[in-house]
């Protein structure tokens, strides 16, 4: 019975040793420059997560017009990582402000009620995502893995929604497009996502040949180039 308590001691300190290791890794590999936003960017904010202690936590500075853009990081004064591997921004005296769970390799969502989902991502791949979204912009051509044209649509920068940004079908569509009916658009941890009133999406990811197909694919893929 000795022996056996003996292993669960060790093996919860060993679990407990390699927790504390992970979290340290993370505090390491945070270090640096991210953008804070809401999921569609249309309001962003630059943080810069310092390694220097701070009364709770770590040390971090916010660019001078995140309190504009971001109201909730008025509250912001340190950042730390809780469990595992929970990214938290704290107030002054060590309050939730926000809590972030990494969703895809260098991308966190973090949720506050009310007012919905933020993004942290790293600088440098948040400003390339913005020049993506740019390259987006303009008509494209939806067809058939044959080459059939299927339908012609517009994709703008109006915002429409808290997610979205307005798209427009032209005519002469195919009727199961028509009756899909997208009426919004927008980048989605790398997808492009086609939006319906009623909520409905076709996702679409990019190919080897620089062209966006709706996933799952099919053996009559659809496909949307830029004219």
């Amino acid at each position: 019975m000795w022996r056996a308590f003996g292993i669960a001691i060790l093996a919860a300190l060993l679990a407990t040793a390699a927790a504390a290791q992970d979290a340290a890794t993370m505090k390491k590999d945070m270090v640096g420059q991210w953008e804070l936003s809401t999921t569609e960017r249309s309001k962003t904010c630059v943080v810069t997560l310092s390694s220097e202690p701070a009364p709770q936590g770590l040390k971090l500075t916010l660019e001078p017009d995140c309190a504009n853009s971001l109201p909730f990081t008025k509250a912001i004064a340190a950042w730390d990582v809780k469990g595992l591997d929970i990214l938290r921004f704290e107030t002054a005296e060590g309050g939730l402000v926000i809590d972030f769970t990494e969703v895809e390799s260098g991308i966190f969502e973090g949720h506050r009620d009310g007012e919905g989902i933020y993004i942290l991502q790293n600088l440098v791949a948040a400003r390339s995502l913005a020049k993506s979204m740019e390259q987006m912009i303009g008509d494209w051509t939806m067809v058939r893995g044959n080459g059939r044209q299927v339908c012609g649509l517009t994709l703008t920068n109006t915002e429409a929604g808290p997610d979205n940004f307005q798209a427009f079908l032209k005519p002469r569509c195919d009727p199961q497009v028509v009756s899909f009916g997208p009426t919004m658009w927008r980048l989605e941890h790398g997808a492009m996502l086609l939006v319906a009133p009623n909520g409905a999406t076709w996702r679409f990811e990019a190919d080897d040949n620089a062209q966006w197909r709706r996933v799952p694919d099919s053996t009559d893929p659809l496909i949307m180039l830029r004219q």
